[in-house]
Protein backbone atom coordinates (compact mmCIF):
# COMPACT_ATOMS: atom_id res chain seq x y z
CA UNK A 1 0.00 0.00 0.00
CA UNK A 2 1.44 3.49 -1.07
CA UNK A 3 2.85 5.59 1.84
CA UNK A 4 0.44 8.37 0.76
CA UNK A 5 -2.63 7.03 2.21
CA UNK A 6 -3.14 7.12 6.21
CA UNK A 7 -4.91 4.28 7.59
CA UNK A 8 -7.69 5.35 9.83
CA UNK A 9 -10.40 3.27 12.13
CA UNK A 10 -13.97 3.28 10.36
CA UNK A 11 -17.04 4.97 12.14
CA UNK A 12 -19.53 2.14 13.45
CA UNK A 13 -22.89 2.84 12.26
CA UNK A 14 -25.07 0.02 12.67
CA UNK A 15 -27.94 1.45 15.10
CA UNK A 16 -28.63 -1.64 17.78
CA UNK A 17 -32.21 -2.75 17.76
CA UNK A 18 -33.53 -3.61 21.37
CA UNK A 19 -35.09 -7.15 21.46
CA UNK A 20 -38.84 -8.07 21.02
CA UNK A 21 -40.31 -8.95 24.59
CA UNK A 22 -40.04 -12.44 25.52
CA UNK A 23 -41.97 -14.40 28.25
CA UNK A 24 -39.77 -15.05 31.55
CA UNK A 25 -38.69 -18.38 30.86
CA UNK A 26 -37.32 -17.32 27.69
CA UNK A 27 -34.14 -16.54 27.45
CA UNK A 28 -33.58 -13.15 25.38
CA UNK A 29 -31.96 -13.60 22.22
CA UNK A 30 -28.45 -12.27 21.93
CA UNK A 31 -26.99 -9.72 19.67
CA UNK A 32 -25.75 -12.29 17.29
CA UNK A 33 -29.92 -13.20 16.74
CA UNK A 34 -31.14 -9.77 16.03
CA UNK A 35 -32.82 -9.34 12.57
CA UNK A 36 -30.41 -7.01 10.30
CA UNK A 37 -32.01 -4.04 8.65
CA UNK A 38 -33.48 -4.91 5.80
CA UNK A 39 -32.27 -2.86 2.40
CA UNK A 40 -34.40 -2.70 -0.09
CA UNK A 41 -33.19 -3.12 -3.67
CA UNK A 42 -33.72 -1.35 -6.54
CA UNK A 43 -32.53 -1.56 -9.95
CA UNK A 44 -30.96 1.44 -12.20
CA UNK A 45 -34.00 2.66 -13.53
CA UNK A 46 -35.32 3.20 -9.62
CA UNK A 47 -32.59 5.25 -9.22
CA UNK A 48 -33.02 6.97 -11.89
CA UNK A 49 -29.60 6.26 -13.27
CA UNK A 50 -28.06 5.13 -17.15
CA UNK A 51 -25.55 2.91 -17.38
CA UNK A 52 -23.07 4.40 -20.11
CA UNK A 53 -19.77 2.43 -21.03
CA UNK A 54 -17.05 5.14 -21.70
CA UNK A 55 -14.04 2.76 -22.61
CA UNK A 56 -13.21 -0.39 -22.25
CA UNK A 57 -13.87 -1.61 -19.34
CA UNK A 58 -14.66 1.45 -17.91
CA UNK A 59 -18.23 2.71 -16.75
CA UNK A 60 -20.00 5.78 -15.67
CA UNK A 61 -23.70 5.60 -13.86
CA UNK A 62 -25.17 9.13 -14.95
CA UNK A 63 -28.03 10.67 -12.85
CA UNK A 64 -30.92 12.39 -13.97
CA UNK A 65 -32.51 13.55 -11.18
CA UNK A 66 -33.21 17.18 -10.31
CA UNK A 67 -32.73 18.63 -6.45
CA UNK A 68 -35.06 18.99 -4.67
CA UNK A 69 -36.38 16.35 -3.20
CA UNK A 70 -33.11 14.08 -2.18
CA UNK A 71 -34.52 10.52 -1.83
CA UNK A 72 -32.47 7.56 -0.45
CA UNK A 73 -33.12 5.17 -3.44
CA UNK A 74 -32.78 8.02 -6.04
CA UNK A 75 -29.37 8.96 -7.33
CA UNK A 76 -28.72 12.56 -7.28
CA UNK A 77 -25.18 12.44 -8.84
CA UNK A 78 -23.00 10.31 -11.28
CA UNK A 79 -20.86 7.65 -10.04
CA UNK A 80 -18.22 5.48 -12.00
CA UNK A 81 -16.49 1.76 -12.35
CA UNK A 82 -13.40 1.15 -13.85
CA UNK A 83 -12.26 -2.81 -14.43
CA UNK A 84 -8.53 -4.00 -14.43
CA UNK A 85 -7.09 -7.26 -14.83
CA UNK A 86 -7.69 -8.39 -11.57
CA UNK A 87 -9.94 -5.99 -9.40
CA UNK A 88 -12.21 -3.15 -9.51
CA UNK A 89 -12.37 0.45 -8.46
CA UNK A 90 -15.68 2.27 -7.56
CA UNK A 91 -15.86 6.15 -7.89
CA UNK A 92 -18.41 7.61 -5.59
CA UNK A 93 -20.94 5.33 -4.03
CA UNK A 94 -23.84 7.38 -3.67
CA UNK A 95 -25.76 9.17 -1.00
CA UNK A 96 -27.61 5.86 0.64
CA UNK A 97 -26.70 2.13 1.62
CA UNK A 98 -29.30 0.89 -0.90
CA UNK A 99 -27.30 2.96 -3.96
CA UNK A 100 -24.56 1.35 -2.83
CA UNK A 101 -25.91 -2.34 -2.93
CA UNK A 102 -27.38 -1.25 -6.57
CA UNK A 103 -23.31 0.25 -7.31
CA UNK A 104 -22.42 -3.60 -5.85
CA UNK A 105 -25.09 -5.41 -8.19
CA UNK A 106 -24.13 -3.17 -11.21
CA UNK A 107 -20.11 -4.05 -10.59
CA UNK A 108 -21.53 -8.07 -10.39
CA UNK A 109 -23.23 -7.91 -13.77
CA UNK A 110 -20.42 -6.32 -15.71
CA UNK A 111 -17.53 -8.57 -14.49
CA UNK A 112 -16.68 -11.52 -11.58
CA UNK A 113 -13.15 -9.12 -10.09
CA UNK A 114 -13.62 -8.34 -6.99
CA UNK A 115 -13.91 -4.41 -6.08
CA UNK A 116 -10.58 -3.54 -4.76
CA UNK A 117 -11.14 0.20 -3.31
CA UNK A 118 -13.92 2.77 -3.47
CA UNK A 119 -13.27 6.53 -3.37
CA UNK A 120 -14.95 9.50 -2.43
CA UNK A 121 -14.39 12.30 -5.06
CA UNK A 122 -14.75 14.53 -2.04
CA UNK A 123 -16.99 15.43 0.97
CA UNK A 124 -20.23 15.81 0.42
CA UNK A 125 -23.39 13.79 1.58
CA UNK A 126 -24.33 13.15 -1.87
CA UNK A 127 -20.61 11.03 -2.31
CA UNK A 128 -20.41 9.52 0.91
CA UNK A 129 -23.42 8.45 2.74
CA UNK A 130 -22.58 4.93 0.47
CA UNK A 131 -19.45 4.20 2.16
CA UNK A 132 -20.79 2.03 5.64
CA UNK A 133 -22.23 -0.60 2.71
CA UNK A 134 -18.16 -1.18 1.61
CA UNK A 135 -16.42 -0.50 4.88
CA UNK A 136 -18.55 -3.33 6.54
CA UNK A 137 -17.60 -5.44 3.42
CA UNK A 138 -13.80 -4.96 4.32
CA UNK A 139 -13.21 -2.53 1.21
CA UNK A 140 -11.16 0.29 1.49
CA UNK A 141 -12.79 3.54 1.01
CA UNK A 142 -10.47 6.52 0.10
CA UNK A 143 -10.57 10.30 0.65
CA UNK A 144 -8.44 13.20 0.51
CA UNK A 145 -7.51 16.21 3.01
CA UNK A 146 -10.05 16.87 6.34
CA UNK A 147 -12.82 14.33 4.69
CA UNK A 148 -13.07 12.21 8.05
CA UNK A 149 -13.26 15.42 10.08
CA UNK A 150 -16.21 16.61 8.11
CA UNK A 151 -18.21 13.99 8.00
CA UNK A 152 -17.05 13.29 11.57
CA UNK A 153 -18.76 17.22 12.09
CA UNK A 154 -21.88 16.07 10.04
CA UNK A 155 -20.78 19.28 7.96
CA UNK A 156 -23.17 19.08 4.28
CA UNK A 157 -25.65 16.54 5.43
CA UNK A 158 -23.09 13.83 6.72
CA UNK A 159 -24.32 13.36 10.06
CA UNK A 160 -23.82 9.25 10.94
CA UNK A 161 -21.85 8.53 7.84
CA UNK A 162 -18.84 6.58 7.49
CA UNK A 163 -15.73 8.48 6.53
CA UNK A 164 -13.05 7.25 4.22
CA UNK A 165 -10.60 4.88 6.07
CA UNK A 166 -7.60 5.48 3.83
CA UNK A 167 -7.27 9.15 4.01
CA UNK A 168 -4.84 10.70 0.87
CA UNK A 169 -2.40 13.91 2.03
CA UNK A 170 -3.71 17.09 0.94
CA UNK A 171 -1.60 17.37 -2.27
CA UNK A 172 -0.49 14.12 -3.00
CA UNK A 173 -1.42 12.63 -7.12
CA UNK A 174 -1.62 9.16 -6.14
CA UNK A 175 -1.12 6.17 -8.75
CA UNK A 176 -3.82 3.17 -8.76
CA UNK A 177 -2.91 -0.20 -9.65
CA UNK A 178 -5.81 -2.73 -10.25
CA UNK A 179 -3.72 -5.96 -11.84
CA UNK A 180 -1.81 -3.75 -15.27
CA UNK A 181 -4.09 -0.91 -15.19
CA UNK A 182 -3.33 2.04 -14.06
CA UNK A 183 -5.80 4.49 -12.28
CA UNK A 184 -4.17 7.81 -11.56
CA UNK A 185 -5.64 10.23 -8.89
CA UNK A 186 -4.96 13.76 -8.56
CA UNK A 187 -6.08 16.73 -5.90
CA UNK A 188 -7.94 19.53 -7.05
CA UNK A 189 -9.15 22.69 -5.23
CA UNK A 190 -12.23 25.07 -5.59
CA UNK A 191 -15.40 22.81 -5.06
CA UNK A 192 -15.05 21.22 -1.31
CA UNK A 193 -13.00 22.46 1.17
CA UNK A 194 -9.93 20.91 0.12
CA UNK A 195 -11.50 17.30 -0.16
CA UNK A 196 -12.03 17.49 -4.12
CA UNK A 197 -10.25 14.75 -6.18
CA UNK A 198 -10.53 13.80 -9.79
CA UNK A 199 -9.65 10.17 -11.11
CA UNK A 200 -8.06 9.58 -14.94
CA UNK A 201 -7.65 6.37 -16.49
CA UNK A 202 -4.47 7.04 -19.01
CA UNK A 203 -5.29 3.54 -21.04
CA UNK A 204 -9.32 4.70 -22.03
CA UNK A 205 -8.42 8.76 -22.09
CA UNK A 206 -11.63 9.01 -19.39
CA UNK A 207 -11.60 11.80 -16.49
CA UNK A 208 -13.96 11.41 -13.53
CA UNK A 209 -14.08 14.87 -12.37
CA UNK A 210 -16.34 14.69 -9.61
CA UNK A 211 -18.27 17.82 -8.84
CA UNK A 212 -15.25 20.38 -10.29
CA UNK A 213 -17.89 20.01 -13.29
CA UNK A 214 -21.62 20.36 -13.04
CA UNK A 215 -22.81 19.43 -16.77
CA UNK A 216 -25.22 21.48 -17.52
CA UNK A 217 -26.25 22.01 -13.85
CA UNK A 218 -26.38 25.17 -12.05
CA UNK A 219 -23.16 24.17 -9.91
CA UNK A 220 -23.16 23.69 -5.62
CA UNK A 221 -20.66 26.38 -4.25
CA UNK A 222 -21.83 26.40 -0.57
CA UNK A 223 -18.16 25.73 0.77
CA UNK A 224 -16.38 26.77 -2.49
CA UNK A 225 -13.38 29.29 -3.44
CA UNK A 226 -14.01 29.77 -6.83
CA UNK A 227 -10.95 31.59 -8.09
CA UNK A 228 -9.29 27.64 -6.76
CA UNK A 229 -11.91 26.41 -8.63
CA UNK A 230 -11.37 27.78 -11.73
CA UNK A 231 -7.57 27.39 -11.43
CA UNK A 232 -7.98 23.66 -11.59
CA UNK A 233 -10.51 23.85 -14.54
CA UNK A 234 -7.58 25.72 -15.97
CA UNK A 235 -5.49 23.04 -15.37
CA UNK A 236 -7.93 20.10 -16.22
CA UNK A 237 -8.07 21.61 -19.77
CA UNK A 238 -4.25 22.10 -20.16
CA UNK A 239 -3.65 18.10 -18.49
CA UNK A 240 -6.63 16.33 -20.22
CA UNK A 241 -7.16 17.71 -24.09
CA UNK A 242 -8.05 15.03 -25.27
CA UNK A 243 -10.38 13.03 -22.70
CA UNK A 244 -13.92 11.53 -21.97
CA UNK A 245 -15.22 13.89 -19.06
CA UNK A 246 -17.29 12.07 -16.75
CA UNK A 247 -18.66 14.99 -14.53
CA UNK A 248 -20.01 14.94 -11.04
CA UNK A 249 -23.45 15.86 -12.66
CA UNK A 250 -25.27 15.60 -16.00
CA UNK A 251 -24.13 13.62 -19.30
CA UNK A 252 -20.94 12.62 -20.16
CA UNK A 253 -19.20 15.64 -22.17
CA UNK A 254 -15.55 16.10 -23.13
CA UNK A 255 -13.04 19.39 -22.79
CA UNK A 256 -16.02 21.49 -23.72
CA UNK A 257 -18.03 20.68 -20.43
CA UNK A 258 -15.22 21.78 -18.15
CA UNK A 259 -14.93 25.06 -20.54
CA UNK A 260 -18.60 25.56 -20.17
CA UNK A 261 -17.67 25.33 -16.41
CA UNK A 262 -15.16 27.85 -16.40
CA UNK A 263 -17.51 30.56 -18.57
CA UNK A 264 -20.16 30.50 -15.52
CA UNK A 265 -17.99 31.34 -13.05
CA UNK A 266 -16.44 34.05 -15.55
CA UNK A 267 -19.82 35.16 -16.22
CA UNK A 268 -20.69 35.53 -11.96
CA UNK A 269 -16.79 37.31 -11.63
CA UNK A 270 -17.66 40.18 -14.12
CA UNK A 271 -21.76 40.13 -12.73
CA UNK A 272 -20.11 40.66 -8.83
CA UNK A 273 -17.80 43.47 -10.32
CA UNK A 274 -20.33 45.65 -11.54
CA UNK A 275 -22.08 44.93 -8.12
CA UNK A 276 -19.11 46.18 -6.62
CA UNK A 277 -19.43 49.17 -8.64
CA UNK A 278 -22.22 50.00 -8.23
CA UNK A 279 -21.91 49.65 -4.39
CA UNK A 280 -25.36 47.29 -4.34
CA UNK A 281 -25.99 45.15 -1.34
CA UNK A 282 -26.16 41.17 -0.83
CA UNK A 283 -30.13 41.87 -0.50
CA UNK A 284 -30.38 44.30 -3.71
CA UNK A 285 -27.89 41.35 -5.65
CA UNK A 286 -30.42 38.49 -4.95
CA UNK A 287 -33.58 40.90 -5.60
CA UNK A 288 -32.35 42.24 -8.69
CA UNK A 289 -30.82 39.73 -10.82
CA UNK A 290 -33.30 36.63 -9.07
CA UNK A 291 -34.24 35.44 -12.48
CA UNK A 292 -31.92 32.66 -14.15
CA UNK A 293 -30.31 34.46 -17.06
CA UNK A 294 -31.59 32.85 -20.34
CA UNK A 295 -28.00 31.47 -21.28
CA UNK A 296 -28.50 29.07 -18.26
CA UNK A 297 -32.56 28.73 -17.79
CA UNK A 298 -32.66 25.19 -19.29
CA UNK A 299 -29.79 23.54 -16.46
CA UNK A 300 -30.66 21.89 -13.78
CA UNK A 301 -30.28 22.41 -10.08
CA UNK A 302 -31.95 25.94 -10.33
CA UNK A 303 -32.77 25.76 -6.74
CA UNK A 304 -29.00 26.52 -6.25
CA UNK A 305 -28.63 29.37 -8.27
CA UNK A 306 -29.16 31.69 -5.56
CA UNK A 307 -26.23 30.39 -3.88
CA UNK A 308 -24.58 31.27 -6.59
CA UNK A 309 -25.12 34.21 -6.37
CA UNK A 310 -24.39 34.76 -2.48
CA UNK A 311 -20.88 32.86 -3.41
CA UNK A 312 -19.73 35.54 -5.95
CA UNK A 313 -20.59 38.27 -3.57
CA UNK A 314 -18.91 37.22 -0.59
CA UNK A 315 -15.88 36.08 -2.69
CA UNK A 316 -15.60 38.90 -5.25
CA UNK A 317 -17.68 41.62 -4.25
CA UNK A 318 -15.61 42.34 -0.82
CA UNK A 319 -12.15 41.43 -2.24
CA UNK A 320 -9.47 43.43 -4.44
CA UNK A 321 -10.08 42.79 -7.84
CA UNK A 322 -7.81 40.24 -9.11
CA UNK A 323 -8.73 38.68 -12.61
CA UNK A 324 -9.06 34.72 -12.27
CA UNK A 325 -7.08 32.69 -14.69
CA UNK A 326 -8.82 32.11 -18.17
Amino acid sequence: MSDSLLPATSQAQAQKQAPKAAPTQTPKPTSKDKPLPVVKKIGLQDAGLKLQKVGQGVYALVANADIPPVIQTVAICNGGIVIGSDSVLVIDPFHSPQLAELMIATVKSLTDKPIKYVLNTHYHFARTGGNTTFIKLGIPVIGRGAIREYIYMGKDGTKGFTPPNLVLNSQVTLDLWLGDRQVKIEPVDGHAAGTDLVVYVPDAKVLFTGDMVFHKRIPYTGDSDIRKWQGSLARLITNFPNAKVVPGEGEVTDVTGVKDQQTYFSWLENLAFQWKAQNLTKEQVLEKFAKVPDAYKDYKFQSLYSLTLVSAYEQFTRSQNIPLIP
